[in-house]
């Protein structure tokens, strides 16, 4: 039941091979009808809002945030510190955690320690990371998902496949089925319903709950302060109602001090939902005090590495910018067509083609930086600007010098240079190329659109057959520019 833990779909082997899943996700329509309509509507939302509000503005609040993130990162051992002092004054018991199996641990000792049998999670893609779910449960404490997307996803031992929508990818009435299956309750696919079926679930294990997980979407160095942004208010119950507190962030959540928390707050919810602010705004600044009804006696918070220490190279630093705020899987044209499982990772779309190379080795996710078109859309969107094609050129460049590409490609790519070393050698490799792919086209429109005078190639063998699997494109004319020009171009002038 919702103690099974998720069956992750980024259990893959490795090197992770994209088009399998790519392939299946093209030709499932109502996952491509389900993922397109909704990031559709989220980024023109994020468009609208951003200017509604900000108007003439957006451009230059994008660079602020930006800037802020930057110089946190930039100088990102200073606020550590700076923090680790401001919350340990607070009561609050920070640790430290180089992967992922790590911050589990820690967690699960804090949990032994105290006694706890039963954890409610707010949602965090940091806990995603480590797989922290799975290893509560394995050591016998029940642990359930509160964000109602993640609550759903649990009991039906799926995954997330977006970073601010995690059941972007299912309806409603998978929702009924899973609820009736799991909780006992008949079906129903109404969304009022299902909400307070959930809802009257969770009310008791919040009650019954000693152990609270959080995430947390910005940590304030002066004040020591862990800021929580949802519009379920569940994260408020994981934190103020069982009596410990631990809280998942990584290094880069940093951000100076709260005159720029205002900042970050409304770029965030503008672009990850649209909203002037999200519901709830939580900023915990350590546990209960004497004379306080409500919280935690012990807040900790868990800081994670897992890889982000390489990520702050300077070449790839702006990529720590990101705020979690999914607007660039929403922008983003190839995440719209194959969705977030088709990634193989946890992190999904422009951003998690980016760093999960760089989290777990380009080796073993070859394919994810070339998962993109570089439209630059998920340029435009997010709201820190983070050069994301950039990003995916760069790593690509460093898959080269890792030699990561394929044998095959490697020396397409050796003849290029050669024959681009001088012209006699480009003219004899273009005009080979020319007279071979005339030769594999045919006198037919595109997709056999009737007969042409246009020769199309349809087929290529081997492996360059991926040019042509999905798509017809025109052969070369008969004559190149240059002969053209050489004959009788010159003279028409």
């Amino acid at each position: 039941m919702t103690g099974s833990p998720h069956e992750h779909p980024f259990d893959v082997p490795l090197p992770f091979d994209l088009r399998p899943r790519a392939e299946k996700a093209v030709r499932d329509l109502q996952l491509r009808q389900f993922v397109g309509s909704a990031t559709r509507g989220k980024d023109r939302g994020r468009r609208d809002g951003f200017r509604e509000v900000f108007g003439d503005r957006s451009e230059g609040v994008r660079t602020l945030a930006g800037a802020i993130k930057q110089h946190t990162l930039d100088h990102l051992d200073w606020y550590l510190e700076r923090f680790i002092e401001a919350a340990g004054g607070a009561g609050v018991h920070v640790h430290f955690a180089q992967d992922g199996a790590q911050a589990n641990a820690i967690c699960l000792e804090i949990a032994r320690r105290q006694g706890c049998r039963l954890c409610v999670k707010s949602k965090s893609m940091v806990t995603e990371e480590t797989e922290l779910l799975p290893a509560l449960l394995a050591a016998g404490i029940e642990t359930i998902e509160t964000d109602l997307g993640e609550f759903i996803l649990q009991l039906d031992h799926d995954a997330p496949s977006h970073i601010v929508t995690p059941m972007i990818h299912k309806d409603r009435a998978a929702v009924g089925r899973a609820f009736a299956r799991e909780l006992g309750v008949p079906y129903t696919d109404d969304p009022a319903r299902l909400t307070a079926i959930a809802r009257e679930h969770l009310r008791e294990k919040y009650r019954r709950a000693d152990l609270g997980v959080s995430g947390a979407n910005f940590l304030v160095a002066e004040t020591g302060s862990i800021v929580i942004c949802t519009n379920e208010g569940n994260g408020r119950f994981c934190t103020s109602a069982p009596r410990v507190h631990v809280a998942f962030a990584g290094i880069e959540k940093l951000i100076p001090g709260p005159e720029h928390l205002g900042v970050m707050l409304k770029v965030l919810a503008r672009s990850s939902t649209a909203q002037p602010l999200t519901c709830y705004t939580h900023c915990i600044t350590g546990p209960r005090r004497a004379d306080e009804h409500d919280g935690p006696d012990e807040v900790h918070l868990i800081l994670l590495d897992n890889g982000r220490t390489e990520i702050l190279r300077e070449e790839t630093r702006e990529l720590l910018r990101c705020i979690r705020c999914g607007a660039c899987l929403n922008a983003c044209p190839v995440y719209r067509r194959i969705g977030g499982h088709s990634y193989g990772a946890v992190y999904s779309g422009p951003i998690g083609a980016a760093i999960t190379p760089l989290l777990k080795g380009v080796h073993n996710f070859p394919d994810l930086p070339k998962a993109t078109s570089l439209c630059g859309a998920c340029f435009e969107a997010c709201p820190v600007k983070i050069d994301l094609p950039r990003q995916f050129i760069a790593l690509r460049r460093r898959m080269v010098e890792q030699r990561v590409t394929g044998a095959w490609e490697r020396a397409v790519f050796r003849l290029w240079g050669w024959s681009l070393r001088s012209a006699w050698r480009y003219r004899l490799v273009s005009g080979v190329q020319r007279v071979v792919l005339r030769w594999l086209g045919r006198g037919m429109g595109p997709n056999d659109a009737g007969p042409s005078t246009r020769r199309w190639v349809s087929r290529i063998p081997g492996v360059l057959k991926g040019w042509t699997g999905e798509r017809d494109f025109p052969a070369p004319a008969s004559r190149s520019f240059r002969q053209w020009w050489e004959g009788e171009g010159r003279s028409e002038r």
